[in-house]
């Protein structure tokens, strides 16, 4: 169990600035006494939690600073009846939300509740309805959301500022899931249930650390800041990371860019970024180790990046670059994919989790992104599992790569020939760098960084 922390005190351990917001409204007919269920006691329970936590509701908001880095922020206050939401609090959580929107801030949330609260009744479980419509209209006016998964984080809470944020970061040990502790299968699986079964789930994005939170927060703030005053330029094409000569025949391309010694994404993008935000996970219960994504820094703007490991790309791989694509579009941020797969991968689970439509989301991603995508090929373009991810207009190529509408060895065997024919099979389709730029499939042959001489 991570440990619990108040809600100023998790302020605290994350801002260095605070200027807490006024009540939101004033108290309606159904906020007084017993609430709107008339529920024996609750008007002391109410009293209670505000006498033992010194809070008036089950969120703090207001303004904040992280390292120099503006955003609204809310805070929950488990100690306040578990944290839940009530009627009060979604007015605080509605206004947290439109000073987001009007004043172009992020919107940060420290998030540890139970769920709705009991005693008020659907009027309760009725203010998800209220964050989620603030939630849409803070995301259609631009400004990214990021939550902070303490402990614990289930029912409503989770369900909407939780999961419904573009960047979900947990603290070790946290309970996080729609059910809570009181109300799981007797027999559940208790790591479901904890930010790291979550993380490995593909729910979130990252568990971090509590020393390491105002860093991490401030350095994603600082990657997701939105400007719409102009048009983004393209992201720079990376420089090659080897100097291997253009291939002479269609097979030496395919054994290049199959050599173990060659360099994969991870080099490349240690090599281009100065900062890596890693997102990690599809949101449907899946995530691919041979997909990276994220968020760079290069050189004190923001990139996204899309980069394929070399394996065959998973749906959920798919569903990520998606994702990450489309958050990207939303910032106003260039898109960086580096392709390098010998496909998608055609495993019978691959097809049970959709592949074909996790594709056809990759496709669409690119294809609707407003924001320039620059695409360099580092490895195999292993067919659509390849194509799905590149530019059509800025799809650059390095020497040890190939492109292809399949892999010689498959074309060779729909076509009837033998072992024998794979290399001529591979000459006939002109998967070179060379033939593609002449094809007009890529703009270039990228070669390495110059030496300084």
């Amino acid at each position: 169990m991570s440990e619990r922390l108040t809600a100023r005190a998790a302020i605290a351990a994350v801002t260095t600035e605070f200027e807490e917001f006024t009540a939101s409204a004033a108290p309606g007919p159904d906020t007084v006494g017993d609430g709107p269920l008339s529920w024996a006691g609750y008007a002391d329970s109410l009293a209670r939690a505000a006498a033992r936590t010194g809070e008036a509701e089950s969120v703090v908001h207001g303004l904040a600073s992280v390292d120099g880095m503006r955003c609204v922020l809310v805070s929950f206050e488990f100690g306040f009846l578990g944290g839940s939401l009530g009627r009060c609090t979604g007015d605080r959580l509605e206004a947290a939300y439109e000073a987001a929107r009007t004043s172009g801030l992020p919107l940060v949330s420290l998030i540890a509740t139970g769920g709705s609260r009991m005693q008020e009744g659907m009027v309760a479980l009725t203010q998800l309805h209220r964050v989620a419509r603030a939630s849409a209209r803070l995301r259609a006016a631009g400004p990214a959301q990021l939550a902070v998964l303490r402990d614990p984080t289930t029912g409503g809470g989770w369900a909407t500022l939780g999961a419904g944020a573009d960047v979900i970061l947990a603290l070790p040990g946290a309970q996080v899931g729609f059910a809570g502790s009181r109300v799981r299968p007797v027999d559940a699986d208790p790591h479901a249930y904890t930010a790291e079964g979550q993380l490995a789930a593909g729910q979130i994005d990252a568990v971090v650390p509590r020393a390491e939170l105002p860093r991490t927060v401030a350095g994603w703030l600082r990657a997701l800041r939105a400007d719409g005053s102009r048009a983004p330029e393209p992201a720079p094409v990376p420089d090659a990371l080897c100097a291997t000569d253009l291939p002479v025949t269609g097979w030496d391309a395919v054994r290049q860019a199959r050599s173990p010694s060659r360099p994969r994404a991870e080099a490349y993008l240690d090599a281009y970024f100065d900062q890596l935000l890693p997102l990690s996970g599809d949101r449907c219960g899946g995530t691919d180790p041979g997909l990276r994504c994220g968020f760079g820094r290069r050189d004190g703007r923001t990139i996204a990046y899309v980069a394929q490991c070399g394996t065959a790309t998973r749906p959920a791989g798919y569903r990520t670059a998606a994702r990450v694509i489309r958050l990207a579009d939303r910032l106003g941020v260039p898109v960086l994919t580096l392709i390098d797969t010998p496909g998608a991968a055609n495993d019978a689970e691959a097809e049970r989790a959709g592949a074909g439509a996790a594709i056809a989301d990759a496709f669409a991603a690119i294809a609707g992104a407003g924001v320039p995508v620059t695409t360099l090929v580092i490895g195999e373009g292993g067919s659509g599992g390849a194509l799905a991810l590149a530019s059509p207009g800025n799809t650059h190529v390095t020497r040890d790569s190939y492109f292809s509408v399949i892999a010689p060895e498959l074309a060779a065997a729909i076509l009837k020939r033998g072992p024998d024919e794979v290399r001529a099979t591979a000459d006939q389709l002109r998967l070179r760098p060379q033939d593609l730029v002449e094809l007009g499939i890529a703009r270039s042959v990228v070669g390495p960084r110059p030496s300084r001489g």
